[in-house]
Parts: structure tokens; C-alpha cells; sequence
């Protein structure tokens, strides 16, 4: 297989990649029905009637939690391929990386406590 027949087919399905998604939206945009009714325009949640309404304000401490949740999350992400390969890695070092690299993310953690981000009032 030469380089000219890989980029070919890197082509086509590039290609195909493009052109049906579009095929689809575009067949689907002339077949599918097109009655505008007031039910199209409700908010729909579960089957269940809304009670207010859904563009209303949120209190940004929920935005700082899930920040903080993600922050948090991708930290301790990096511990697991690291606990995978522990046995494998030479010597101290990367032991004395790991420590380094938790405190700084357990000083993280104290900061954010004492400034009472996750305290709700």
C-alpha cells in the first residue's frame, strides 16, 4: 500500500464525514413535518409542567462548585496512570514528583476551604 492510496482514503471518508450529516439534515428538513403549533414552543421537562421560569438566575456559587469539581477532578486524574506505572518507574524521583505535586494540590484544596467557597449560606 502506497502513500497515495492512504491519503486517498483519507479523503473519501473525510468526504463522507462532511457530506452526510449534511444529506441527513437537509433530507430531513424537507421531508419531516413543518406544523407550528403552540406545543412546540412549550418547554418540555420530564412530562411535567414548569413551574417557573427556566432562564431565571442561578447563584454563582454553583458555577464555582462545578469549576472547582472539574479543577479538582483533572487533578486527580493524573494519579491513576501514574499509580499504573509506580512499580516500573526508577528509583525515588517520581515518587518524590507525586508528593510534590499532591501537596500542592492538597494546599489547593485548604485555600479554597478557607475562603469558603463551598460553604453555603
Amino acid at each position: 500500500m502506497d502513500a497515495s492510496s492512504t491519503y486517498l482514503s483519507v479523503v473519501i471518508v473525510a468526504v463522507l464525514a462532511a457530506v452526510v450529516p449534511l444529506a441527513v439534515l437537509l433530507i430531513t428538513g424537507k421531508l419531516g413535518p413543518k406544523r407550528v403549533t403552540n406545543a412546540k414552543y412549550e418547554v418540555y421537562e420530564c412530562g411535567i409542567i414548569p413551574k417557573v421560569d427556566a432562564r431565571r438566575r442561578f447563584s454563582a456559587k454553583f458555577y464555582l462548585v462545578a469549576i472547582l469539581f472539574v479543577l479538582f477532578d483533572i487533578e486527580v486524574a493524573f494519579l491513576v496512570p501514574w499509580a499504573v506505572v509506580f512499580r516500573e518507574l526508577p528509583g525515588f524521583d517520581a515518587l518524590i514528583q507525586m508528593t510534590v505535586f499532591l501537596a500542592v494540590l492538597v494546599a489547593g484544596f485548604i485555600y479554597v476551604v478557607r475562603k469558603g467557597a463551598l460553604q453555603w449560606e
